[in-house]
């Protein structure tokens, strides 16, 4: 069945990270998402390990599903092409430094002459306007100036970059729902309209209740580990052999008493210091050594027993080969294999978004360097073998 955005057609200019990543979840709800590639040298992450067969896992990992098509947009030829191209779509897609699409004459104010019902989404460091709007940023920049690097990490402790690429994923995810935000109002107005992404607004926005702690109390956030800053316990403890996460919610007073039964610590049950999770959090440095010491007698699967056993929030710290083959991950078929016209099959992560009547999801993996690029001329402009051709010989494709 066709998924939820089969009808919407999307030129994605993007490369790397962040742009890509928002192409990739459309493309994976239906969207049919033509990838353009400067011809002979392609997206940049074509380039980057780890390879298999000589093909980029990186690159693979954020383009499935998307056609492949090469193009000069600095080709005279090359942006006429393109602009024929946007008359017929319905989303363009950039993540260049402000001011390069002007340059190519190829900016918003262009984009909607040619189609004013297109949404234009551009994904920068810092916005189209600003102070720092023509500084070029990647994602461990925008995470350290957005303030997420100064709360992540040890108390004390220096700046800990998170695991994943969060300020580029982050605003991936702020670009679909600004693409998805500006067709459903299109489909009342009739209008386009540019979308304006910005990294670092992004980092700012999803700092929780961080900037709000700070205006209420006028203390600067710090790192606090695994922890909650106004909860406790919400964190990931050592246990014998590993380590588990516990988290009560103020929610869920009940719990306090049976997770000290638990870790046979009953007489801090009726301890005032400890009566909820934010008095137990300003008492953390009395109450945490207590708890760790009792955690790290017994393995992590006896606590997972034990404690889900008292419905008590818990739950293993996995290393990724086990989510991999985690149950409930294989359960909703997050992990799929996809044909590939080398590599044979290819595992790749689904889309998490499971809708019951149009459910899209990942058919197909990431594009060859211009794969597509004869089949988009020939459906979605009508040319023929000898006017692409043309376009090769010009350096246009």
């Amino acid at each position: 069945m066709p998924g939820p955005l089969n009808e919407i057609v999307v030129l994605d200019i993007t490369h790397v990270l962040a742009g890509p990543f928002a192409s990739m979840v459309l493309a994976d709800l239906g969207a049919q998402v033509i990838k353009i590639e400067q011809p002979e040298i392609g997206d940049r992450s074509r380039a980057s390990g780890p390879f298999i067969d000589g093909e980029s896992t990186y690159f693979m990992s954020i383009n499935r599903g998307k056609l492949g098509m090469t193009l000069d947009l600095s080709n005279t030829r090359g942006k006429e092409i393109f602009l024929q191209m946007v008359a017929k779509v319905d989303v363009v897609m950039e993540n260049l430094v402000p001011g390069a699409m002007k340059r190519l004459g190829l900016d918003y104010t262009v984009i909607k002459q040619h189609n004013p019902g297109v949404v234009y989404a551009a994904i920068s460091g810092f916005g189209q306007s600003g102070p720092y709007s023509t500084k070029a940023a990647l994602d461990v920049i925008v995470q350290g100036m957005g303030g997420v690097l100064s709360i992540t990490g040890e108390p004390s402790g220096p700046p800990i970059r998170p695991g994943v690429s969060q300020g580029d994923i982050t605003a991936g995810l702020f670009t679909v729902i600004g693409i998805l935000t500006a067709l459903q109002e299109r489909s009342r107005s009739g209008l386009g309209q540019m979308v304006d992404i910005s990294m670092l607004d992004c980092q700012v926005a999803i700092l929780e209740n961080a900037f709000t702690r700070y205006f209420a109390t006028g203390d600067v956030p710090k790192p606090l580990g695994t922890r909650h800053p106004v909860t406790a316990p919400f964190q990931a403890f050592q246990t014998k052999d590993s380590y588990i996460t516990i988290a009560l919610a103020d929610g869920r007073k009940e719990k306090w008493p049976l997770l000290c039964s638990a870790l046979d610590l009953i007489d801090l049950i009726d301890d005032s210091r400890f009566d909820d999770g934010w008095v137990r959090s300003q008492h953390w440095n009395i109450l945490e050594p207590m708890l760790a010491e009792a955690i790290r007698n017994k393995t992590t699967q006896e606590w997972l027993t034990e404690l889900e056993a008292l419905g008590i929030p818990c739950g293993p710290v996995n290393t990724i080969d086990k989510v991999a083959h985690d149950p409930q991950v294989q359960h909703r078929g997050m992990i799929k294999t996809v044909p590939h016209s080398r590599l044979g099959k290819v595992k790749i992560v689904d889309t998490p978004v499971k809708l019951s009547r149009t459910p899209g999801g990942a058919e197909r993996p990431s594009p060859d360097l211009g794969e597509h690029t004869a089949q988009v001329l020939r459906d979605m402009l009508g040319l023929d073998e000898k006017e692409i051709t043309a376009l090769r010989e010009d350096g246009a494709i």
